[in-house]
C-alpha cells in the first residue's frame, strides 16, 4: 500500500502513529505506575514565571488577535494549495490554470470584501 502512496503515505502513516502515542503515552505510563499522579493545590495553582499571579488570571483577548490568526491561517491554506499546483503546472495545462485563477479570485474578493468593511484595520 505504501508503495503506491510513495513519501506522502509515509509521512500519514509516521503522523497518525505520532498523535496516537502522543495522546495514549501518558496515559499508558501512569497506568503502569512510571509516572506518579499525586496533584495537591500548590501543584494546581496558577504560576507566572515561577510567581503567584496577582490579579484575574484569565484575560480575555479582542476578537481582531483572533481574526488576525484566522487571516494569517487562510494564507497558510491558500499557499498548501497554491505549491502543488505550481509544480505541475505544465501537466494541469490551460484547466488548472484556469481553475486556479478562479480559486484566488475567490479568495481575492473576500479580502476586497474585508477590506471595504473595514476589519482589517487595527485600531
Amino acid at each position: 500500500m505504501l508503495a503506491n502512496y510513495g513519501y506522502i503515505g509515509l509521512f500519514l502513516v509516521v503522523a497518525i502513529f505520532f498523535a496516537i502515542t502522543t495522546l495514549l503515552l501518558p496515559s499508558f505510563l501512569r497506568l503502569i505506575g512510571i509516572v506518579p499522579h499525586k496533584p495537591n493545590p500548590i501543584k494546581n495553582s496558577t504560576f507566572e514565571c515561577g510567581m503567584a499571579t496577582i490579579g484575574k488570571s484569565w484575560v480575555q483577548f479582542n476578537f481582531r488577535y483572533y481574526f488576525y490568526a484566522l487571516i494569517f491561517l487562510a494564507l497558510d491554506v491558500l499557499i498548501i494549495f497554491l505549491y502543488p499546483w505550481a509544480v505541475e503546472l505544465r501537466q494541469l495545462g490551460r484547466f488548472g490554470f484556469i481553475v486556479m485563477l478562479i480559486f484566488i479570485a475567490i479568495i481575492t474578493i473576500g479580502y476586497i470584501y474585508a477590506w471595504r468593511k473595514k476589519v482589517l484595520e487595527w485600531k
